[in-house]
């Protein structure tokens, strides 16, 4: 392999099969390393295809340190730069109900690739972090030196992975680290060949909706039509998969690029906000179809509206976000139209 072989944990879900597209044809070598537990092996396949390129795969569960020293022997034999973590549990409501397990899983697996990283002697890691650290305590746009404070579990074992990673330069300033704290990511890639599939009852807003629209759910529920927004409906920052694997790749090369270890806290937001019914709107022209809804009670802990100020991604990786809400959900039906199971129908042929 070469010295931009990176190692891609999780990178068979959701954000990273993108995130292995984008790396992939920017000319990195990648490394998945999953479990399978909330992806698909299909997904693997499809990045191979859509690339032409050789993706090699470790399944294996991070979480489990009795696996690091297997994992280890294969990477120093491979021999890698870096990683982009994304592996872990990512569902608030499940965090609540089950919080000992999103603790345990989340952030076993970052002290075990800390572990891993510093054997391979591979101290550059670029974390998938999440607006959830801010929790309701700022007003919008909430920059990286807002206020933190997690509502659930979800949101705390990233506040404290963050605080692992931040902790670790601090006892060794070899360590490279940026945090990416995004906020909505939407959509699939535009072949609709890779997309999010949630096992379940989707959790957020999009794949809910993508699965009323492909007949798989009766209705959407829109909880809370008396905020004080400019339709009553929460207003949150949404940001286009693409353009959030683009922001991975490019706090990957900044990381790889300095000379010296940092910790640094990075938003990846489009910098403004769309309501719920404007997105309902959005996903039902692009679907050509309309998309039957009901008002629901709010919910404990939702706030009013929370959109990113990303200037710091602007001025340090070059980054900015250029897909629209209309491509957003023009991309995410082309993936859910494809696939109306999500990768089981490929499963299961």
């Amino acid at each position: 392999m070469t010295s931009k072989t990176i190692l891609l944990t999780g990178g068979a879900g959701y954000i990273g099969s993108h995130v292995a597209l984008v790396l992939l044809e920017a000319g990195y070598e990648v490394v998945i390393l999953d479990n399978f537990a909330n992806s698909s092996p299909v997904a693997v396949s499809r990045i191979r295809q859509l690339t032409n390129r050789e993706v090699l795969l470790i399944e294996s569960d991070l979480a489990d340190k009795g696996n690091n020293d297997a994992t280890i022997d294969r990477l120093k034999e491979i021999g890698i730069a870096g990683a982009v973590h994304l592996a872990g549990l990512k569902a608030v409501g499940e965090s609540v109900e089950k919080p000992d397990m999103y603790y345990d899983t989340n952030l076993n697996s970052t002290l075990n690739l800390v572990a891993i990283l510093a054997e391979c002697d591979a101290r550059t890691v670029v974390f998938s972090s999440s607006a959830t650290v801010y929790g309701d305590r700022n007003k919008s746009p909430v920059d990286e030196n807002g206020l933190t404070g997690p509502t659930n579990p979800y949101g705390m074992t990233k506040f404290f992975n963050e605080r692992i990673l931040a902790d670790q330069y601090g006892a060794d300033e070899r360590w490279k680290v940026i945090n990416l704290r995004y906020f909505n990511p939407v959509g699939a890639h535009p072949t609709g060949q890779i997309g999010e599939d949630p096992l379940g009852t989707p959790n957020n807003l999009f794949p809910f909706i993508a699965q009323v629209a492909v007949g798989r759910r009766e209705k959407l529920s829109v909880f809370g039509d008396d905020y004080d927004t400019p339709d009553g409906t929460g207003v949150r920052d949404y940001i286009h998969v693409m353009d959030l694997a683009e922001g991975h790749r490019a706090a990957l090369d900044y990381a790889l690029g300095q000379d010296r270890g940092f910790v640094r806290n990075i938003n990846l937001g489009s910098g403004s906000g769309h309501s719920v019914l404007e997105v309902i709107t959005a996903f039902g022209a692009a679907a050509g179809r309309e998309i039957p809804y009901m008002i629901a009670p709010r919910r404990s802990g939702d706030v009013a509206e929370i959109y990113a100020n990303a200037a710091l991604a602007k001025e340090l990786l070059a980054w900015q976000t250029t897909r629209s809400l209309e491509d957003m959900c023009r991309d995410h039906w082309a993936w859910q139209s494809q696939n109306p199971q999500g990768y089981r129908d490929a499963e299961e042929n």
